[in-house]
């Protein structure tokens, strides 16, 4: 009795499909291809791509992307074209909003339309000063702390909890009361917010970097002979780089709140600059004779922090899918 030889292939059919068509299974991607294609023109989807292109499906996070863009070009740009500026007044006094002054003027004169795109702008620069420089320590900080382990890292952490512990609105405000009028310039105000939010972001990237060291890429660099150094920069920093975007996203949003909250009662961005909460401050007492000075800088406001909280939402639903899934 004769034998098939082994290398021949056998092809399973569903017996489903058998009975009702001519016994073929179904087509699969393999059976797709072209076999006369070259190779190299096949598309390879890189993890990044794929990234983008579930961030592309997500409905609100491509929304609120596209808003926060035309906020930051109306402040920069429009802001910089319109013909009223925010520090010169007019004789326009407590004019409703119009087609000459969009968002009204209040009782000096000063357009408010000028006023909430420079208070936008101001905003937006100590919020991604924030946000940027926090994640940058934060990041460098947590993952040193994650890779070392052992008593340093101990130690890295009970420095981070004791940051922890400090409520940021009232320190920053008890700060910058001290420094005294160079808290009136929006850099200080960066900075001191800045110190008092990376030990979140070192939080996160510590727990992350805890799990990276004890992947195989890492013992095999280590038997490469790999620094330490070149080991946290080059292998476990740019494997938070996900967990990194989506902390950033939330910070902008978690510093316009805070910035509004330091000017609000105060000791945030003092005339003759002006940010959303100095405008929000200065027009408390006219909400009900005067609405448009309180709604508009206060609409922006929170335009801002959704548009980012939604687009932070996006972008962990684009990079870690299980997440989402787990939610769901």
């Amino acid at each position: 009795m004769s034998r098939a030889p082994r290398d021949v292939p056998v092809r399973l059919v569903d017996p489903e499909t058998a009975r009702q068509g001519d016994g073929a299974a179904p087509a699969t991607d393999i059976d797709r291809i072209d076999p006369r294609e070259p190779v190299g023109s096949l598309q390879i989807r890189s993890p990044w791509r794929m990234a983008a292109r579930r961030f592309r499906a997500h409905k609100m996070a491509m929304l609120s992307l596209i808003v926060l863009a035309m906020i930051v070009l109306l402040a920069f740009i429009g802001g910089a074209l319109w013909h009223y500026k925010y520090n010169i007044y007019s004789n326009d006094l407590s004019f409703k909003p119009s087609l000459k002054h969009p968002f009204g003027t209040d009782s000096t004169g000063f357009d408010t339309f000028s006023q909430v795109l420079r208070g936008t702008q101001r905003s937006l620069e100590i919020a991604m000063f924030v946000s940027v420089s926090s994640t940058i320590v934060g990041t460098i900080y947590g993952a040193v702390s994650g890779y070392a382990g052992g008593a340093l890292d101990s130690f890295m952490m009970r420095v981070v909890d004791l940051f922890l512990t400090f409520p940021i609105i009232a320190v920053a405000a008890v700060l910058t009361h001290n420094i005294g009028p160079k808290a009136n310039g929006w850099f200080w105000i960066s900075i001191i917010l800045a110190s008092l939010t990376w030990p979140y972001v070192a939080r996160v990237v510590r727990g992350n970097a805890l799990a990276i060291r004890e992947k195989e890429y890492i013992e095999a660099a280590h038997a490469l002979g790999a620094s330490r150094t070149r080991v946290i920069f080059r292998h476990v920093v740019p494997n938070v780089i996900s967990v990194v975007i989506v902390i950033f996203t939330i910070l902008v949003a978690t510093s316009i709140l805070a910035e509004t909250a330091l000017s609000f009662v105060g000791f945030g961005v003092q005339p003759p600059d002006t940010s959303l909460g100095l405008l929000v401050n200065s027009a408390q007492t006219a909400v009900a004779t005067r609405p448009w000075l309180f709604y508009f800088p206060g609409l922006f406001i929170i335009l801002i922090a959704l548009t980012a909280n939604f687009i932070g939402d996006g972008l962990r639903d684009a990079l870690d899918p299980t997440a989402s899934k787990g939610r769901a």
